[in-house]
Parts: structure tokens; C-alpha cells; sequence
């Protein structure tokens, strides 16, 4: 009689697997790797400096090559029709001392990617961190993801370069996804940017290269609290890492979450309900028509200083895909500060998050840092129109100060942007904080970065920052 053979069953995997959580906790506990010392980092990375001739200089906007205003609109665009453009943007919202502004906004509609690749050695996970160079860094070389590209770069419409360990991250299969969310940019710079953000665990030999460096989480969270040294990029990955450790239910009873002020459920449906009273107008427009800023020869200036200025610069970097080129950048007026005003409730440390308003924003509101400011900004407005807890993180001498570093954004957009990050635990924060303020723990505000466009880009450098702590993974 002949036999038929039965379908195969596919193979279900757990929801949750709390194998991984345990390797990261590994890992987080690991303040040696197995390829780079700790102790051996700085000179590694300067090693990597000398190794390559970098340069960034400033020049006239008439000397950019392949970008120009345009006749029409005077947006400043790039022949391609490719990269980004710098237009205007008009905005519009219901609270706050500035309630309609208008300003110069990068608007990249591409998504990039921004991918760390792990690989275990000697039963300890590593993370392979790229020694890259980008003209806006006060510094030029800092730690960044194993790929960090927008997809005008790794399709090569600059026509350089192959964009190395890409495959991992575009090619289903090549590796075992750990993490993988899309996440905004700056909200107040960037016009509804999103990236791919991805953690992707290698299941072959992966080919070295002199500069990348295995390093364990342990490790990483050690540099995070050096000033300028992992990079934004890097940073917004971190974030999106799974929970680990004591607190993640798996192995030692309830997690955070659980025992938090307010109930995950409580904490969506406050989220959602700011997200459906605020209000946002935000309307491209030319950029010549912005009110209040000014062309020169060298940058597009507001007209009382403040704020960020456009400039044009010309980069050699030997390291890169393309070894030299020039482009705009946005450069800040001042250093921002990015923190969190931290404490403890029932035992468990809680972060009072901002449901934030920006004009770059795809969906209205996402959650913030407790302040997130350049205080220049607002000098000039009386003390009741200055952001809450400002005064607080600048001073805090009824608090403690928990983490304090120095920390640039984008280097590949923004010129010389740093912001002084911090989290400060104050015991007498209040516990009904004014509206458009949460307290929320470090696991839930994990959990909410699993999802795209829920924190923001500094509330994410501050999770991993938490994480760098002991305190954000779980």
C-alpha cells in the first residue's frame, strides 16, 4: 500500500525568550571582552584617528559641490534630487510660550538603518562598534553602530564605497534579529525622519576589520559614561535593547513594570489621550519665505541669534565610502540639556517623562526627557514660561545627581550639537507632576521603544544611559 508522507510541523518557538535575557545580563556583567580591554580602548580609538586623514573645514555656501539654493523656492537641494533637502517649515501648537514659529527643517524622507551586530565569544555576547568619523562631531571619531547609513548611502547614489557588515541587516536570514523597530530623529530639526534600528545576531564567522571592535554590553555601558564617545546612533540602538536581568520577570519574580506607579495599561491610554488633545500644525514651506532668518554668505542665521544657524562645510575622510565631499549642516546656538528627574516609588526608581510636541514629529507627542532644552533659548522669558525642572537639573542641590556626561548628536546632520546629560534623583519631585509629565520605570519606557515613534531620540540616550547605570535594562 503506498505511504504519503505528512506535512511537517513547523517548529514554535517561545513569545519570549529568556535564554536571550540571561546572555545580555551576561554580557551587561562583562567589564572585559574577549578581543579589546577595556583599559586599551582609548588608544585603540586614537590609533584609529591616526590612521586616516580627517578634516573639516568650513566654507562659503557658493563653494558647496553639487548642492545650491534654489532659484524657485530657495531650498537648498542637492543635484541628485537625493540625500536631503533644507526647506522651511511653519508650525503651530496649543501650550506653551511659543505657540507658532517657523524655521529652516531637514527633510530626509529615506529611511537609514542603524544595525549592531552581536556575536558570542568564549559564551559572552560582543557587539561589533565601528570607530567611524562624522564631519559634526566636536570630536570627528566616535563609537557607532557596525552600520549606520542612510539608504542614498548603502544604494551608493554617492557612488563610493560598499557599506561593510550591510548584509546582515538587508538580508532575511543572515542573522538571528534581536531587535528591530523604526524610531524617529530630532523632532525639532528633522521633518518626520525615521530610522531602522536593529540588533542582529550573527550565525557565521564575521570578517574583521581594523575599524570595529568587539565590545561586551558591559563595556559599552562603561564608555557611555566618558564624554563623547558613543555616538547618538549607537546610543538610539542601545535603547531598543531587550530587557535583562533581575527585573524582567523571567527569572526572579514580577518585573518592574509590575510594579510601577502606573499600570502599563493606565500608561498607554494617558499616552493616548495626550496624543489626541494636543495640537500640532506643521506645514513645509519654502525657505526663502521664513520670517525671521537671514542668508549670508557662510549660514542662514535667525535673526536674534538664537537658536541654530545653517552652515556649509568640506570634509575629508579617508575611512569613509567616499574619502572627501562637502554638504550643510544645522549647527546649534549654545548646548542643550537632556535629563531625567528620577525617584524612587515603592522601592522601584520611576522617570518622569515629557509627552513632547515638536514640529518634526509624525504623530504629534512623544515621550521626552524631563527637560530637553536649550536653556539660551529662554532666558529671556519671566521664570513661570521656562521649563519645568530646569532650575532643578542645572542646580540640583536637593537631588543626586545618578549619571553626568557629555553627550553630540548626529554628527552626519549637526555641527558641534552637545547636550550636558544627566539624571537626577530627587526624593521631593512631585508625585502628581504638572500635566503633559508621567512617571514611568526604565522596563516600561523599554517596552514602549519596542514600538516606533513612541520616545524620542534624547529620551532614548537617556534609557541607554539608564542601562549604563544598572538601571535601564530592567
Amino acid at each position: 500500500m503506498p505511504t504519503t508522507s505528512l506535512p511537517t510541523r513547523p517548529v514554535l518557538r517561545p513569545r519570549e525568550d529568556h535564554g536571550l535575557s540571561a546572555r545580555l545580563a551576561r554580557s551587561a556583567a562583562a567589564g572585559q571582552g574577549v578581543r579589546l580591554r577595556t583599559e586599551d580602548f582609548a588608544d585603540w580609538l586614537a590609533a584609529r584617528g591616526r590612521a586616516h586623514d580627517f578634516g573639516v573645514d568650513r566654507i562659503p555656501f557658493a563653494e558647496l559641490d553639487g548642492w545650491s539654493f534654489h532659484p524657485g523656492t530657495g531650498d537648498l537641494v542637492h543635484r541628485s534630487g537625493r540625500f536631503f533637502t533644507v526647506e522651511g517649515l511653519s508650525a503651530g501648537t496649543d501650550e506653551g510660550p511659543y505657540r507658532d514659529w517657523h524655521q529652516p527643517i531637514i527633510v530626509q524622507p529615506e529611511v537609514g538603518i542603524l544595525g549592531i551586530l552581536a556575536k558570542e565569544f568564549d559564551g559572552v555576547l560582543h557587539f561589533l562598534m565601528q570607530a567611524k568619523m562624522e564631519p559634526g562631531n566636536p570630536n570627528l571619531l566616535q563609537l557607532s553602530p557596525t552600520v549606520q547609513a542612510t539608504r542614498s548611502n548603502y544604494t551608493k547614489v554617492h557612488k563610493g564605497l560598499d557599506v561593510k557588515y550591510l548584509d546582515y541587516f538587508v538580508q532575511p536570514g543572515r542573522g538571528r534579529v534581536i531587535a528591530d523597530a523604526l524610531q524617529s530623529e530630532h523632532g525639532s530639526w528633522f521633518y518626520r525622519k525615521s530610522n531602522r534600528n536593529m540588533i542582529v545576531e550573527a550565525l557565521d564567522d564575521v570578517p574583521p576589520d581594523d575599524d570595529f571592535c568587539w565590545l561586551t554590553l558591559g563595556q559599552i555601558n562603561q564608555l557611555l559614561h566618558r564624554d563623547l564617545v558613543v555616538n547618538m546612533d549607537a546610543r538610539t540602538v542601545l535603547s531598543c535593547m531587550p530587557e535583562y536581568g533581575r527585573d524582567t520577570g523571567t527569572e526572579h519574580g514580577p518585573s518592574a513594570g509590575d510594579r510601577a506607579l502606573h499600570s502599563d495599561a493606565e500608561l498607554r491610554s494617558w499616552f493616548t489621550g495626550e496624543r489626541s488633545r494636543r495640537e500640532l500644525r506643521a506645514e513645509r514651506v519654502p525657505l526663502a519665505s521664513v520670517p525671521g532668518w537671514v542668508r549670508g554668505e557662510m549660514s542662514v542665521d535667525h535673526e536674534e541669534g538664537r537658536y541654530f544657524k545653517v552652515v556649509a562645510v568640506s570634509v575629508r575622510a579617508a575611512s569613509r565610502e567616499v574619502s572627501k565631499w562637502t554638504q550643510p549642516l544645522f549647527e546649534p546656538v549654545g548646548a542643550g540639556v537632556t535629563a531625567f528627574v528620577a525617584r524612587r516609588i515603592g522601592g522601584v526608581l520611576h522617570v518622569l517623562a515629557h509627552a513632547r510636541v515638536e514640529g518634526g514629529f509624525l504623530d504629534t507627542v512623544e515621550l521626552g526627557p524631563t527637560v530637553q532644552c536649550t536653556p539660551g533659548n529662554w532666558d529671556q522669558l519671566p521664570a513661570a514660561d521656562r521649563p519645568p525642572f530646569l532650575d532643578l537639573v542645572l542646580d540640583p542641590r536637593g537631588g543626586r545627581v545618578r549619571y553626568d556626561a557629555v553627550h553630540s548628536e548626529e554628527g552626519g546632520r549637526f555641527l558641534n550639537a552637545e547636550s550636558h546629560t544627566l539624571v537626577v534623583e530627587a526624593e521631593d519631585a512631585p508625585l502628581d507632576p504638572p500635566p503633559g509629565y508621567r512617571w514611568v520605570t526604565p522596563a516600561q519606557l523599554r517596552g514602549l521603544v519596542r514600538h516606533g515613534h513612541y520616545v524620542n531620540v534624547q529620551a532614548r540616550t537617556l534609557l541607554a544611559c539608564l542601562g549604563a547605570m544598572g538601571e535601564g535594562g530592567r
